[in-house]
């Protein structure tokens, strides 16, 4: 009997902790049952498992792997973002962790062919066009895929899987190659794999890569995340100047601003972390997208340092680290003395190898410049800082990257401040309060998107709504026919509506006079949309039920505002509904849920039956996405 999940369960509580240990095995004893024991091997099938941006997914990947080898699956595929970095951290990872496994790098045919599957075979990708296709005709090339199942795992599955031209009726290089791979074996299972599900939820099944089921795994106890860091209460974030990203690149003095101070504050925290037996301590700078400024800031923070370096001794110098030592007095209770943390600072100050400053990006050669395992290092990038690449000890960022079109999965990946490894008590976040907004937002609809799959009866329940600034994900993955988006605060009523059943509605309602403004509760509002069919394609009562769905998945007790009307005089098809009283009425209601309850005599247009009709306006300022 195979026994490659009880062992990878040992070496994770032999190598990290039986916390960790106990946490995969319950994703495997949710999953394996229910998606992977059961498994045909003969249809190709696409899952999706969540969980928090770096809180431990690959190690519940790789669990997931030694359960499905215990199934008889033979050959996994790991697929990472097109990133030197990431893909030889995984690569390594999984030499270390799946001791059972025949580990390949994408160089590796050979060794692949060689093992004639006498071991559970695992290679590791990046999702690049050249490689991909290169490993399609190596698969097709072999006879080990005609009668096995392919086991892909897809990390950071909502970046560059999905197709990029489905708008334009044409299919994307990497998702063609992904579908030929899959195409290579009698059958598969494709696990999705993200912390930002987004774009994943809002596929089509007609796209072939919607989920269909999907699993969220909570975070270990002491993981660091949004609700920590995005919490009224939190200690960690420092505000900077709105348009501080900009000055800094035009500004030749040394002036007190969010990124002096920051850097004041890694050095603190570095020394303070140093001189109790630690051996890293990082600072993330991300300034935007542009090498050009990567290499600004990073001169700019060298020649900070060396100011730094060259006033030591002065007393501003050292009342400004001083400041910066008070500062995380705050919330680090057991800091050691001031004197101490100085003199530690001034030594590796006048090293030259004391404090690294690594540039991070598309021009930089991973290995000359990513040297972030030890030591006190400033780490200045843009795209290549996030997707899966984990900085040890990251206990200061200074993130100042504004876009003119937010998106909310693109901005969360790039924020490398969630993990484990970090001392809360001393973590600071440099950000304007315009990004923070945003962040807050984000974190927002991420809480709701997992209560959603927490309680979900079915993946088309799950639905998303962000502020009108902000988008869920890039536009080019979402289906533009299939998309349909509902705004906060507008009025939505459908034009041919039919009851399921009249008396049922009149019996509901008849509580509700027409002199008052009630508040009910969300659910009562969802069971009288479940009454109301409507036989154009310009309503559907299902949308709204899933948005106010996603709204009592976060918040069971949620409320609404009910408006009841009779005896309503209105034609049939009309461009309006509400009357200008009542629209000014549900008007004065932004933050909340309004259902306004028509019941129109009949006569014009309406065959002389009544019926009940249903005018929603959801909370304002957010857009509402789903998909039909």
């Amino acid at each position: 009997m195979s026994n490659y999940l009880q062992n990878y369960l040992n070496h994770i509580s032999n190598t990290k902790n039986d916390l960790l240990a106990r946490a995969i095995r319950k994703t495997a004893d949710d999953i394996v049952p229910q998606y992977i024991s059961n498994f045909s091997f003969k249809e190709h099938v696409v899952s999706l498992l969540v969980g928090d941006v770096q809180s431990g997914k690959t190690s519940h990947m790789f669990g997931l792997m030694c359960a499905a080898a215990d199934e008889g699956f033979p050959i996994f595929i790991i697929l990472t973002t097109d990133n030197i970095v990431l893909q030889q951290q995984t690569f390594k990872r999984a030499q270390v962790d799946l001791t059972d496994f025949c580990v390949c790098d994408e160089t590796e045919y050979l060794k692949f062919t060689q093992n004639q599957l006498k071991k559970p075979t695992v290679i590791v990708l990046k999702k690049n066009g050249s490689v991909l296709k290169q490993w399609k005709n190596n698969l097709a090339s072999t006879h080990f895929c005609i009668g096995n199942p392919l086991f892909i795992i897809d990390d950071e599955a909502d970046a560059a899987s999905l197709n990029t031209l489905v708008n334009q009726n044409r299919q994307s290089r990497i998702n063609k190659c992904l579908e030929e791979i899959k195409k290579t074996s009698s059958s598969s299972i494709y696990l999705e794999v993200t912390g930002t599900p987004q774009a994943n939820l809002l596929q089509t099944q007609k796209s072939g890569w919607k989920p269909y089921f999907i699993y969220y795994f909570k975070p270990g106890d002491t993981y660091i995340g949004g609700n920590i860091i995005f919490s009224d209460s939190s200690s960690i974030i420092r505000f900077t100047d709105n348009d501080e990203g900009k000055d800094i690149l035009v500004d030749d003095e040394y002036p007190e601003n969010g990124l002096l101070r920051a850097v004041l504050l890694h050095l603190v925290t570095s020394a303070q972390i140093m001189l109790n037996d630690g051996t890293v301590c990082n600072f993330l700078v991300h300034p935007s997208v542009r090498t050009a400024d990567h290499k600004a800031f990073s001169e700019k923070i060298g020649c900070y340092l060396n100011e730094l370096s060259q006033s030591i001794d002065e007393d501003t110098t050292q009342e400004s680290l001083k400041l910066a030592y008070d500062d995380l007095a705050t919330s680090k209770k057991d800091l050691l003395p001031f004197d101490t943390i100085y003199a530690f600072i001034k030594e590796r100050l006048q090293d030259d190898d004391g404090i690294k400053i690594l540039t991070l990006n598309s021009t930089v050669f991973f290995e000359d410049n990513t040297q972030y395992n030890d030591g006190i290092n400033i780490i200045v990038g843009g795209n290549s800082l996030g997707r899966g690449v984990t900085f040890p000890c990251l206990q200061t960022i200074y993130y100042c990257r504004v876009s003119q079109n937010p998106q909310a999965d693109t901005m969360w990946q790039h924020a490398r401040m969630f993990g484990y490894d970090r001392d809360p008590q001393m973590m600071r976040i440099f950000m304007p309060p315009k990004l923070y907004k945003l962040f807050v937002d984000i974190n927002t609809t991420n809480n709701k998107i997992i209560a959603q799959i927490q309680k979900r009866k079915g993946l088309e329940d799950i639905k998303i709504s962000y502020p009108q600034n902000l988008r869920p994900t890039r536009k080019n993955v979402l289906d533009n026919k299939a998309l349909s988006t509902f705004c906060g605060g507008v009025n939505y009523f459908p034009f041919a509506p039919s009851n399921k059943d009249i008396t049922s509605l009149d019996k509901m309602l008849e509580k509700f006079d027409g002199n008052d403004v009630y508040t009910v509760s969300v659910k009562f509002v969802i069971s009288l949309l479940e009454q109301v069919e409507n036989s154009g394609n310009d309503w559907t009562a299902q949308s709204f039920i899933g948005f106010l769905n996603s709204i009592i998945a976060d918040t069971p007790l949620a409320q609404a505002k009910l408006i009841v009307r009779r005896e309503r005089d209105i034609a049939k098809g009309t461009g309006t509904l509400l009357s200008e009283n009542d629209r000014k009425l549900g008007d004065s209601f932004t933050d909340i849920t309004v259902l306004t309850m028509y019941k129109v005599t009949g006569k014009k247009g309406w065959n002389g039956d009544k019926v009940w009709i249903p005018n929603i306006k959801l909370p304002d300022v957010l857009i509402y996405y789903s998909v039909i």
